[in-house]
């Protein structure tokens, strides 16, 4: 049995995360660490963990019955926490994005390979049943040859004091918040028939809170064949949220399908593509469960957060 803690008990890790946890043969919820004494306590009663909690990372980490860590806090705070837990010799599920610069993503990278622990980034799209089904598909060569991939994500935060609105917490809000999740989706379809992306620039603004970051991005995309994508993300307003692929001898969408739930309809050429929803989270958390017992990568690693976080500080 692996004993997995969580520092960081928020809204990902309370309605996510922590309930998929529970699903997962072979490992369970062991310990909490919050700054919040009452807070992490209650979520672990919460989610029935079975070990301590705790409001310090170091005696959290010292816990020799403790195998691995779930970091889900903001942003600026992932390197630090995650060198540490490495240091500790605990496996390491980051969520998205896996740090705020190049050179911080980089070192929780070589960190993970120098203490020989598993890195994971929480990217929990590729495990969307529906969008592995299409991107199989792809890859079949069924629509011939990738041309164009746009994913539209937004949502209404009505709240300016969210902590990805200000500079102490995080680098980026709506591209951080959904932005990243479209940037990996494009190079997880278009990189095996279409090579790496080659040039990405972004417009942004943030015209209603008046933070320091972005509260709407447009991304645009060019991979090494001449492929392109575009990638719009917000924190200001609602838009149909949607995948769409268009090819040379055919064109795919996905609808609904951008969310935590697994769930959305997906056509190809009109038809709709039949597939099992199931929740993504409980998916790539076995896969990290997985990687740990079988001493191989993750299915999203380190090297895939590092590209991440390289191509969002290349357009901000």
């Amino acid at each position: 049995m692996l004993n997995i803690g969580l520092v960081g008990p928020g809204s990902i890790a309370d309605h996510r995360l922590a309930p998929a946890l529970q699903r997962v043969a072979g490992a369970r919820l062991w310990s909490v660490c919050s700054r919040d004494a009452a807070r992490a306590t209650a979520f672990a009663a919460r989610h029935a963990a079975a070990g301590p909690v705790h409001t310090d990372l170091a005696a959290f980490l010292a816990d020799p019955e403790l195998h691995a860590v779930l970091i889900a806090t903001p942003d600026h705070l992932h390197a630090a926490q995650a060198i540490a837990t490495t240091r500790a010799d605990k496996h390491v599920f980051v969520e998205k994005p896996m740090a705020t610069s190049v050179a911080e993503t980089a070192a929780i990278r070589a960190a993970c390979d120098a203490a020989d622990v598993r890195l994971a980034v929480g990217y929990h799209l590729r495990h969307h049943t529906g969008l592995r089904a299409l991107r199989e598909r792809l890859l079949s060569g069924a629509l011939g040859r990738p041309l164009h991939m746009r994913v539209t994500w937004t949502f209404r935060e009505r709240d300016p004091g969210n902590w990805r609105g200000g500079p102490e917490l995080g680098r980026w809000w709506a591209l951080a918040a959904v932005g990243t999740h479209g940037l990996d989706l494009a190079r997880w379809f278009l990189r095996p028939q279409c090579g790496e992306l080659v040039r990405a620039v972004a417009l942004t603004s943030n015209p209603v809170h008046g933070g320091p970051h972005d509260e709407t991005a447009a991304l645009a995309l060019r991979f090494a064949s001449g492929a392109t994508a575009d990638i719009l993300c917000s924190v200001l307003f609602r838009a149909p949220r949607a995948v769409e692929l268009y090819c040379a001898d055919g064109e795919a969408r996905g609808d609904a399908v951008l969310g935590p739930q697994g769930d959305g309809r997906i056509t190809v050429d009109g038809a709709e593509l039949a597939y099992t929803a199931r929740d993504p989270y409980q998916s790539e958390l076995e896969d990290f469960v997985a990687a740990i017992v079988d001493r191989r990568n993750p299915e999203v690693d380190g090297a895939e957060g590092l590209a991440n976080v390289r191509w969002l500080c290349e357009v901000t």
